[in-house]
This record gives structure tokens, sequence and C-alpha cells, in this order.
């Protein structure tokens, strides 16, 4: 099933499909960013990390001609400013998709995450049709555990040594939103400042056993 990507776009952010003549800017990006975003990147556990970014575009849409995904750019005020994609789009019974994200540093705290994800989010449900988004995020990671509070991702677990991250594998705090919890849309809840406050609260119970890796070896 092939799924159009649209732009969509709320006050200075927009989020539009990724095209191959966004690899120079892109990867511009990666590298000045490299020690910001290089301890939240997926790697390869059996080989060195590819930094073709033009391949990897390529990837990316040929993944959204199949119907798995939908790979975006995050723009402010037309600057390039990072890619969010949506990727692992399932149908039918499971009818699903996942969120992953990176933004520049010079943009971090402008609201660019948050309001992205919303718009993916609402697109997926509302257009595509999907039932279920899921967001999973290391421990570690403030920034983005804050982007899952405010827009009221509901956390539902750790899961152990998950993904691949920075050269090991990492665990992640898993979260979550079904189309029934959000009726009239993600972004539109945010703004109204009706997010459930308690959606995105991790148990100091799971914050505890994320502190002690499970041993290997």
């Amino acid at each position: 099933m092939s799924t159009q990507i649209p732009t969509l776009r709320d006050g200075d952010i927009t989020i539009r499909p990724v095209r191959l003549r966004d690899a120079r800017a892109l990867e511009r990006e990666l590298i000045e960013n490299r020690s910001w975003l290089r301890k939240w990147e997926a790697t390869n556990p059996v080989g060195p990390m590819s930094f073709d970014v033009r391949a990897s575009i390529r990837h990316l849409q040929s993944n959204a001609r199949a119907g798995l995904g939908l790979p975006f750019v995050i723009e402010h005020k037309g600057e390039l400013a990072g890619q969010l994609n949506v990727s692992s789009m399932t149908y039918g019974s499971v009818s699903m998709a996942t969120i992953g994200y990176w933004v520049s540093e010079r943009f971090a705290g402008k609201g660019l995450t948050p309001t992205a994800v919303a718009l993916a989010t609402d697109h997926c449900f509302f257009t595509v049709g999907l039932h279920r988004m899921e967001i999973c995020i290391r421990p570690e990671n403030e920034p983005s555990l804050r982007v899952v509070e405010k827009l009221g991702f509901r956390y539902e677990g750790l899961r152990r040594r998950f993904i691949h991250i920075n050269g090991d594998w990492r665990d992640h705090f898993c979260f979550a939103l079904t189309v029934e919890e959000v009726p009239t849309g993600v972004l539109r809840r945010w703004r109204g400042g009706t997010v459930p406050p308690q959606n995105g609260f991790v148990p100091a119970e799971d914050r505890e056993k994320a502190q002690h890796p499970i041993a290997t070896g």
C-alpha cells in the first residue's frame, strides 16, 4: 500500500517529504550536530554505520513507495531543521507505526519536535487510518521524554536492550497512543491544554531498572 506523503504546517513549523536534493543540507546538519546526535543514533550491530545520506534518502523513499513509512524533513521558517520518520507501518488487524526523529541543536527548545510529532501522528490517525502510534525513547534522553509528556503519549513499559544505539543494545521506554484517545487530534489537544498529565509518567521502579542494564557475556 503506497501512501502519499503530505506537507503539513503549524505556524512556523513544517514537515514535508524528504527529497534527494535535501542530501547536502541534511549531511551538513548531521556533521555539524555530530556530538549532539551521536548518543541517540541507531547503529548497525554487525558493521560500521553508513554516512551515505543520499542512499539513506533512497531507502526511505523506497519504503514509502511500499507503504511502509513516511519520511519527513522538519523545517522552521523554511530552514531545514531535522527529520521525522514514520516507520514500521502495518495495516489490517495491527494497524500501527512508530515515530523517530532528530532536530539540530540550534533549534532545540523552539517546539519543533512536539509539533512535528503531533502533525505526523494526526495524519497517520485521520488520513492514513492507522490505529496506534508508538515512540520508544532511551531513558537518558530527557528532551525526548519531555516531548511525549507534552503530547500525552501513554507510558507502556521498559523494553530491555531494544534498539542498537551508539554501538550497543540500549534499553528504551515505550510510549503509545491510539486514535480513540485523541478524537480531536494530538495537536489540538496539546494546544488546548487538555493533555492528561499522568500519561507520560514513568514509574520510579522502571527508572531504577533502567539504571542497571542487563549484564552480558
